[in-house]
């Protein structure tokens, strides 16, 4: 009674297969194939081609995403 044999993973899988049907399933199993590799690609840390490094002494650009907001921070004052 504590294990399930191979016919009730067969039905399970029908009903799955029935309920959202194999293009949401297919979308799905791409969306984690893609999520896996980014965090296999972050984990790696392989930062020597994500940024090219400026010569010694150039100014760096920092460059914001549209959906930021730049501000400054600033140390409050205790008075």
């Amino acid at each position: 009674m504590g294990s399930f044999s191979v016919w009730h993973w067969v039905v399970v899988l029908v009903i799955v297969i029935l309920v959202f049907g194999t293009k949401k399933l297919g979308n799905i199993g791409s969306d984690v194939g893609k999520a896996v590799k980014g965090f296999k690609d972050g984990v790696k840390g392989d930062d020597s081609a994500a940024a090219p490094t400026a010569a010694p002494g150039a100014p760096t650009q920092q460059v914001a995403d549209k959906s930021t907001i730049d501000v400054e921070a600033k140390e409050k004052s205790k008075f």
